[in-house]
């Protein structure tokens, strides 16, 4: 066993991702024992349904073309845990990772004995593996935290930050049994993020939603920018190898700008990461400089978000897990690949509304589609595939279009088969409804392309 894999299990030994207390109190106590890493650096905090790695990655890109070291805390992750902790865009390195776990674990204990001595859970996973990113950026140091949330906002680990910018990304329904069942109730928990004496920035909102944001930042007298009214994207030509982008800023114009991500969605993530480094940088006054920016932009990856991992055929992985996300990838499919055929390999998590998920897919991408791979990934929270296929039938996916298997490699292997039956050449694979599928079965095409 490695070094990683022992930290690793220990991680795992707490209580799960999917298990987040509702509680700050353990993360502010953490952070006092160890020094107030939190308080190191500036921070930008991203929040929303939808797009909060994408527009995080592409935040990171441009302070880093800005000469700035940058700390990127970002969840979940596709292959190794170490990828949610990144400097200057890369997953920290194992040893770094093991060395200040080691550091920080007798006042992680602390922590703990207390909590149990109060009757409460020990730290959890995500909470124990923020405290570790906040340790980590502080020791490297790094000049600005871009900081993922993990869920909802006010009650999340990451909020022991005192953001410079708030970011919001598209709030949609998601996670309704924690954060409330509209946008509205949505949006009043992930506003929580937002501090005195910092920015808000957000993409375009439902009107309720929209609402809480700009009341709470008229409470907390902070400026706010919003999507459309105080910064715009102007013109996306598709194109090979992604997009060409005009925006208008908050501060100035920015023309031929290449983002080599696909589909609308990226576009507008893009426009929102450009207005977030605006009002870091100069406080939504100061023009950025234009070949910075396209450095930047240039310079942008989003792993497991409509990444093409292998061609002939070509085979798409991406972490829709909503029915929002399912629909803005199908758009960017039809638009910047020209497949006349499609096969889906889809395995999704159980606190996930399977059933509109394929729902959705089933009306997006209608007759392109006609052969379904039902699978699962080797989550404890995977829905067992043969259950999942019963979903996909009420759904209204026929029967007889459906092949179930638990096993990745029959997955893959089916898949391909199908979208290379066809006489023409335009078959291709996309694997989605949950990133710890995509995760697994990138790193199983990793191993066999090896």
């Amino acid at each position: 066993m490695s070094e990683l894999d022992r930290v690793y299990g220990q991680l795992l030994a707490r209580a799960p991702e999917n298990k987040m207390e509702p509680r700050m109190d353990p993360m502010f106590r953490a952070m006092e024992i160890l020094g107030e890493p939190n308080k190191a650096c500036p921070v930008i905090h991203i929040t929303g349904t939808n797009g909060k790695t994408s527009t995080a990655r592409m935040i990171e890109s441009l302070l880093i073309a800005h000469d700035l070291r940058t700390g990127r805390y970002s969840s979940p992750h596709l292959v190794s845990v170490t990828e949610r902790i990144a400097i200057d865009g890369e997953p920290v390195d194992d040893e770094t990772f093991v060395r200040v776990w080691d550091e920080i674990g007798p006042f992680l204990e602390i922590v703990d004995a207390e909590l149990v001595e109060r009757g409460e859970n020990k730290l959890t996973y995500f909470e124990a593996v923020t405290i570790l990113a906040f340790a980590i950026f502080a020791e490297v140091p790094v000049d600005v935290v871009v900081l993922e949330v993990g869920l909802g906002g006010i009650t999340d680990a990451t909020n022991v930050a005192d953001a410079d910018v708030s970011v919001f990304t598209p709030i949609s329904l998601d996670h309704t049994d924690l954060l409330g069942d509209t946008t509205e109730l949505i949006a009043e928990e992930k506003v929580g993020i937002l501090k005195p004496g910092g920015y808000l920035v957000s993409s375009v909102q439902p009107t309720d939603a929209a609402d809480v944001l700009l009341a709470r930042a008229r409470e907390l007298e902070v400026p706010a920018a919003f999507d459309t009214l105080d910064f715009k994207l102007l013109e996306r030509k598709s194109g090979v190898g992604g997009q060409l982008l005009s925006i208008q800023g908050q501060a100035a114009r920015y023309e031929e700008i290449f983002l080599p991500l696909f589909g609308a969605h990226q576009a507008q993530n893009a426009t929102v990461a450009l207005a977030a480094v605006e009002a870091f940088l100069g406080g939504g006054q100061r023009e950025l400089n234009i070949e910075l920016v396209r450095q930047g932009f240039a310079a942008a990856s989003s792993p497991g978000r409509l990444e093409l991992v292998r061609s002939a055929p070509s085979i798409l992985v991406d972490a829709g897990h909503n029915p929002e996300g399912i629909r803005v990838s199908a758009e960017a499919i039809k638009e910047s690949f020209g497949f006349t055929r499609l096969v889906l390999m889809v395995g999704i998590l159980a606190e996930k509304d399977a059933e509109a998920m394929l729902y959705t897919m089933r009306e997006e991408y209608g007759d392109m589609v006609e052969d379904l791979c039902i699978t699962q990934s080797s989550s404890p929270r995977a829905i067992p595939a043969g259950e999942l296929a019963n979903l996909a039938m009420n759904a209204g996916w026929p029967e007889e279009d459906i092949h179930v298997t638990e096993d990745l490699e029959d997955a893959v292997e089916w898949s391909v088969g199908r979208a290379e039956a066809g006489e023409d050449l335009g078959g291709g694979v996309l694997v989605t409804g949950s990133i710890t599928l995509v995760g697994e079965i990138s790193l199983l095409l990793k191993k066999g392309d090896s």
